[in-house]
């Protein structure tokens, strides 16, 4: 069964009725090629067990399941899973999950596995929640070794984006604390049905066994990361004053600690500054 065929997702849809989601993100790859790329960047072995995130009608689930011992694809569209059932039911190494992979407790469903390889996590991600799913996959330390997500170019130009570059944001110098970003293909929109207005990029997070910087407390280190881009324009000494648990003698204090410049902005500083920043001003300078 060919997914990627154009002709057999039109069959499929006119078979079940299946109308795509604009809010969903249901746009179907039609491209073997990226497929091929995406599984073959995902790293997935053998003895490995994948998550995926929103399979849609399956066309990379069935690509993933000839590579890796199992696969977990967790769908939120209850529509899709008569489709999923006719698409992946020759296969016994896929299980098709109904949930909000933002309320899964993914810790759990990979504790319930019987496998001796790596956890590798895939997905299509909607526009709308690209961030808080990556987000929650890194944060909660579910144990995967790779993350490899399809998004929006411009979201994936954020995430991979260096200090002081303009698509640089919080989020950049997040994500990057807990991996190592890597752009493995660019994907047109061309080759998706229905077509989309905008261009995806594939990226692999290779999570960190080390972080690259030493912080006590995340929590507030990430507080200082967001406070440091929540006014761009401003000097990075204007822009802590968001935080209000420090006074401005103490945030001048603290970067002069942190041997950071108060005139420069804060899109500028890399995590290693940040993490002394944090340190300081958790210290009151």
């Amino acid at each position: 069964m060919k997914l990627y065929s154009p002709s057999e997702i039109k069959e499929i849809r006119n078979r079940f009725g299946f109308r795509n989601s604009k809010s969903l993100g249901q746009n179907f790859l039609t491209d073997k090629n990226i497929i091929d790329r995406i599984i073959e960047g995902s790293e997935i072995g053998p003895d490995d067990l994948v998550i995926e995130i929103g399979p849609g009608i399956g066309v990379i689930t069935r690509e993933a399941a000839q590579a890796a011992k199992k696969v977990i694809a967790v769908e939120i569209d209850t529509d899709l899973l008569p489709v999923l059932q006719y698409t992946l039911g020759d296969l016994d190494n896929v299980e098709v999950i109904n949930q909000d992979i933002l309320k899964t407790d993914l810790r759990e469903v990979i504790a319930k596995e019987d496998f001796s390889g790596k956890v590798r996590v895939i997905g299509n991600l909607p526009y709308y929640i690209t961030t808080p799913i990556i987000m929650k996959l890194l944060e909660e330390d579910i144990g995967a070794e790779t993350i490899t997500v399809m998004m929006q170019k411009e979201v994936a130009d954020r995430l991979k984006a260096a200090p002081g570059k303009k698509e640089c944001g919080a989020i950049s110098l997040m994500v990057q604390y807990f991996s190592e970003v890597t752009e493995l293909v660019k994907v047109p929109k061309t080759v998706f049905i229905p077509q989309p207005k905008v261009d995806s990029t594939v990226l692999r997070l290779d999570v960190r066994k080390e972080k690259p910087v030493a912080v006590d407390d995340e929590e507030y280190f990430f507080k200082v990361i967001k406070a440091g881009f929540a006014q761009r324009r401003k000097t990075i000494s204007n822009s802590l004053s968001v935080l209000g648990d420090v006074t401005r003698e103490e945030i001048h204090s603290a970067l002069e600690t942190a041997g950071i410049d108060p005139v420069r902005r804060g899109e500028t500083l890399n995590l290693s500054e940040y993490a002394k920043l944090a340190e300081a001003l958790k210290n009151k300078g």
